[in-house]
């Protein structure tokens, strides 16, 4: 049986005819890729604009009757661009002037952002000489306008199985009645799983601007080391870091069947980039895989004696968040502590009400609000099997001075979350990573 590689290129991977031509050495130096799908042009160089964004401008601009003519002019420009780089047989004009006059008329914005995908895919099964499958007509939204996995599932499997070879625009499908709905930004990624999980693929390759993930923030730590491998359940943990360059929901349509996903680099083909799989195959002692935080939390600290026997203490807390639409990060306790780890985002100009009704509520003997923290997750699947980790993590940050201000660990116990001021978040996080790649 053929193996199949379904190969979904983003934006940077596709902003200009030059890198165009990158994806399609790539796509033909591999026969196995045989479903590729695109999203719309992004940013060539930094003082370019993803096309992405002029679209929304475009609309932004007849929401407020003002003359979009000069933004879909860059929009156009960029199209003529490719195809005329390319040498092509294509008359992208017609589509452009067909787009611009539906604009006139007055369309949705879902609608006038998916033409980016559109566009793109176009040319690029017109380069490749792969077929053209639109996405409205298989990737199905319901009444609700969520995905109707089922339905899609169905109807792109028997379209799939008439084409060989093809590509297929990312971001946007359609809903019953046949109006374009739109994945939250991003959302080219979901596609290209989805189309993975349909054809069974033997892996899903996700092509950027980056050869996979590192151990850390390039921004933090000089040249970490690059990830080769990483289970889905550590990408969720050092994700929810913010250390990720998946759509989230991307991982759902192919964890769920195990095709593994590799993240790799438009620009250096030949590096094999990161391999994101269900089963842990490693064969190296690397006890960590990766470090990633945030900062701007803040704690509220809650101290009470023998708060452990006073039946729904916490849950009176929780239910304060709970009427305020407060999300909460962590809650490590104690017998007679528990502290509320909460992102400054979340509180706005809560906070102090907040406090006062769980004074009132919970009459604790103590309160004390911590701002400016930031927390780290140090993760690993092999962390949970090899003693001393959590010594030698507080041992690095106790060397450079660091307060520790709070520690959580899972119980999966692949993770250490460790809470410090905002000031100290870069010395904690070159401390940690010293401490376990450095020697």
């Amino acid at each position: 049986m053929t193996e199949i590689k379904v190969a979904k290129f983003g934006g940077t991977s596709l902003a200009n005819s030059n890198q165009f031509r990158k994806v399609g050495a790539v796509v033909e130096a591999d026969k196995d890729r045989r479903y590729v799908i695109v999203s719309a042009p992004g940013k060539g160089h930094s003082d370019e604009n993803k096309v992405t964004d002029l679209l929304y401008l475009c609309h932004a601009h007849i929401n407020y009757s003002v003359p979009f003519d000069q933004v879909f002019d860059i929009i156009s420009n960029r199209y003529l661009e490719i195809v005329n780089g390319l040498k092509i047989d294509l008359d992208i004009r017609v589509y452009l002037d067909e787009i611009k006059e539906s604009i006139s008329k007055g369309v949705s914005v879902d609608y006038l952002v998916s033409r980016g995908e559109y566009l793109n895919a176009l040319i690029m099964a017109k380069f490749l000489n792969y077929d053209f499958i639109d996405a409205k007509e298989v990737i199905c939204f319901d009444k609700s306008g969520s995905l109707d996995m089922v339905r899609t599932e169905e109807v792109l499997s028997k379209r799939l199985s008439k084409h060989n070879r093809a590509v297929i625009p990312g971001f946007y499908g359609s809903t019953l009645d046949g109006k374009i709905k739109t994945f939250s930004r991003g959302g080219s990624d979901i596609t290209g799983a989805i189309v993975a999980r349909v054809v069974q693929a033997e892996v899903y390759e996700n092509w950027t601007d980056v050869s996979g993930f590192l151990m850390t923030d390039p921004r933090i730590v000089e040249n970490p080391r690059p990830i080769e491998k990483i289970t889905y359940r550590e990408l969720r943990e050092l994700s929810y870091m913010g250390a990720s360059v998946l759509h989230e929901e991307a991982i759902l349509p192919v964890r769920n069947v195990d095709i593994p996903i590799n993240i790799r680099n438009t620009n250096e083909p030949d590096n094999p980039g990161t391999m994101i799989n269900s089963v842990d195959d490693r064969k190296n002692d690397n006890i960590i895989t990766g470090i990633a935080g945030k900062r701007d939390f803040t704690v509220i600290a809650v101290h009470k004696n023998h708060m452990n026997s006073e039946v729904g203490f916490i849950r009176k807390i929780l239910l304060i968040l709970e009427i305020h639409n407060i999300t909460i990060e962590h809650v490590p306790s104690g017998i007679d502590t528990v502290s509320i780890v909460i992102s400054n985002s979340q509180l706005d100009s809560k906070l102090d009400l907040i406090v006062e009704e769980i004074e009132k509520q919970c009459n604790p003997d103590s309160l004390n609000v911590y701002r400016n923290m930031a927390l780290i997750a140090t993760v690993g699947n092999n962390m949970a099997h090899t003693p001393g980790i959590a010594a030698k993590l507080f041992t690095a940050l106790g060397n450079e001075g660091i307060n520790i201000r709070m520690i959580d660990q899972g119980s999966s116990e692949i993770n250490i979350i460790t809470g410090v001021e905002d000031k100290d978040f870069e010395k904690a996080i070159k401390a940690i990573y010293n401490a376990f790649v450095g020697e």
